[in-house]
Parts: structure tokens; C-alpha cells; sequence
């Protein structure tokens, strides 16, 4: 076996060892630190009561919220580079994630989570699949990435006028809060209630993608090659469409719109799988939940007066990190 072979043999146990241990670490410290002991024994229901709120009712969820989101996010970037055979894609730099959040921001504006608690993940979901369709129509139309790239820059840039429309005729103050959380991006107060509302969409997709990770990995014959072994091209589209808008609209109804990790997590993870797109997804999903979990982690711990919003801190990151990305690969030969 290679040297490559045997990194990539071993790259997803060791992502699942690090998710694991990260995860303790996050229900072990915040605000009033636990110890690694107390949140063990408050995990498995032993314990004083307070520790068991702390763990189980505020700290996990907000953890597996973050992770969820991060998997989510890492899993559809993967999987629009290799549809769009572009390291730039991603739901953020696409346009994909901000109307997502205008889905959610319109079901928080006219107040549908009062009607039902699916509302919001549905209208994020909804907004998301939109998104991907017209960019994967729109990449059949158009002959150079760049450009595509551009589209979704102008998608990205409508989808925050209309939100910032929204948050200007706000009908009071709380629908106004809950739109800025969305639109910075956070998984504070997070709930095993939430998680579960948006498991199914996340779940979906991603079961969506697996099943045509080797599509994915055809494709980068070029697609005449790829047709003359069989592969439906349209299909293909339509399934990534599919999944990337699921898993986009479950992590934006979790934790608003974070962007770059869609463009991190695959680009630090595919020299590990042989530059193989499908080999990609389950390692860049478990990277984008880690990515996503360590700057939680950082963001509960900071001694800052309020509490820093996590989208912001992606940010922060990630566009350094896609800027590095670009002027490495050249925007010109994609």
C-alpha cells in the first residue's frame, strides 16, 4: 500500500477520534469550567442536577449544533467542487447560504414558526434548493467558473439586500434580534428540539451525496468522457442539487449563515484522497463539523464582554483562508 493509500485508509478514524474528543471538551468548558469527570458522569445521567442541565440541555446541543452545521457545510462544498469542478465553490461564496438565511429570515419576519416549529427549516431548505438550481442551470449556460463564481456573488448580494429590507420593516424589536442572529451566524441556545427539526433535511442530503460520490469522481474525465461511460450528467446535477440544498438549508436553520467552511474543509482534505471528489465528502463533512466545533469552543471561552458571533468568526478565518486558496490555484485556470 502507498504512503497516500494508507493516509487516506486512516484519515476518517482519526477525524472521528478528534470530533470525539473535541465534543467532550466543548460540554467540559465554558463559562463555569466542569472538569472532564463531572461532564462524563452528567453525559450518562449521573451526577448533581445542575451539572446534568448544564451538559445535556445547554452544552451538547450547542456542540452537536456546531458540528452538525460544520459537517453539513463541508459536505456540500465538497460536493458543488466536484460538480462544478471548481476549488472556489461553496455555499457561502455561491450564494447558496445567504438564501437559505433569507428563507429562514422570511419565516422569522412573517412569523411562521408560530404556525409550526418546521417552518424555519423548511423556508431555509427551500431557499437553499433555489439557490443551487439556478447556479447549476446557470453552469450550463455560461462557459467560465469566474463567471459563475460572479453570479453567485450577485445571488449573495440580492438574497442580503432583501434581508436587510426585512430587518428595516421589522414589525418589533425580537423579530428583528432573531434576524440578526440569523444573518451572523450562531448556535447559542441551541436545543435537542432544534437539532431534531433539522436532522431530517441534514440526513437527507447527506445520504443524497454519498450516493453519488462516485459520479462525482467519473466527472473529472470531463464531461464527454464521463457521458461515454454512462454517467447521466443531468442527473447528477439534479442530486447534487438536491443534497447541497438540504444540508445547506439544515446547517443555516441551525446556525444562521456561516460561511467559508464549505471551501476549507475539502481543499485541506483532498490531498489526503488523492484529489478524488467523492473520496472527499465524509472526510471534508467530519473536517467542516471540527472547523466548526473549535471555533465554538473558542468563541465560549474568550474573556469578551458579549459573546462573539460564530458566523463572524468563521469569517474571520475562512476568507483569509480563500484568498490563500485562490492566489495558490489561480482563478484564471479553473
Amino acid at each position: 500500500m502507498t504512503e497516500a493509500g494508507y493516509s487516506s485508509r486512516w484519515l476518517v478514524p482519526l477525524l472521528l477520534v478528534v470530533v470525539v474528543v473535541l465534543c467532550l471538551i466543548a460540554v467540559s468548558f465554558g463559562s463555569t469550567p466542569l472538569g472532564l469527570s463531572r461532564a462524563l458522569a452528567a453525559l450518562f445521567g449521573g451526577g448533581p442536577a445542575t451539572d446534568q442541565i448544564v451538559v445535556l440541555e445547554i452544552r451538547l446541543p450547542r456542540a452537536l449544533a456546531a458540528l452538525l452545521t460544520g459537517a453539513a457545510l463541508g459536505a456540500s462544498g465538497a460536493a458543488l467542487q466536484g460538480l462544478l469542478r471548481n476549488p472556489l465553490a461553496e455555499p457561502g461564496v455561491l450564494g447558496v447560504s445567504a438564501c437559505a438565511s433569507l428563507g429562514a429570515t422570511l419565516a422569522l419576519f412573517f412569523g411562521l414558526m408560530g404556525v409550526s416549529h418546521w417552518a424555519l427549516p423548511a423556508s431555509a431548505v427551500l431557499g437553499a434548493l433555489a439557490a443551487t438550481a439556478l447556479l447549476a442551470f446557470m453552469a450550463g449556460r455560461v462557459g467560465s467558473m469566474v463567471t459563475l463564481i460572479l453570479i453567485g456573488v450577485g445571488l449573495s448580494s440580492f438574497a442580503g439586500a432583501l434581508m436587510a429590507l426585512l430587518m428595516n420593516l421589522s414589525p418589533n424589536p425580537f423579530t428583528l434580534a432573531d434576524m440578526v442572529n440569523w444573518m451572523l451566524g450562531t448556535v447559542s441556545n441551541r436545543s435537542m428540539a432544534d437539532l431534531g427539526f433539522a436532522a431530517p433535511f441534514l440526513v437527507s442530503g447527506f445520504f443524497v451525496l454519498l450516493h453519488i460520490r462516485n459520479d462525482l469522481s467519473v466527472l473529472t474525465l470531463g464531461e464527454e468522457t464521463a457521458k461515454g461511460t454512462g454517467l447521466n450528467l443531468d442527473r447528477l446535477r439534479w442530486m447534487v442539487i438536491i443534497g447541497a440544498g438540504l444540508c445547506t438549508g439544515a446547517a443555516v436553520s441551525l446556525a444562521g449563515a456561516i460561511g467559508f467552511v464549505g471551501i476549507v474543509a475539502p481543499h485541506l482534505v483532498r490531498p489526503w484522497v488523492q484529489h478524488r471528489p467523492g473520496a472527499v465528502l465524509v472526510p471534508a463533512a467530519l473536517l467542516g463539523g471540527l472547523i466548526l466545533l473549535a471555533a465554538d469552543i473558542v468563541v465560549r471561552v474568550l474573556p469578551t464582554s458579549t459573546e462573539l458571533k460564530l458566523g463572524v468568526v468563521a469569517a474571520l478565518i475562512g476568507a483569509p483562508a480563500f484568498v490563500w486558496i485562490a492566489s495558490r490555484r489561480g482563478l484564471s485556470h479553473d
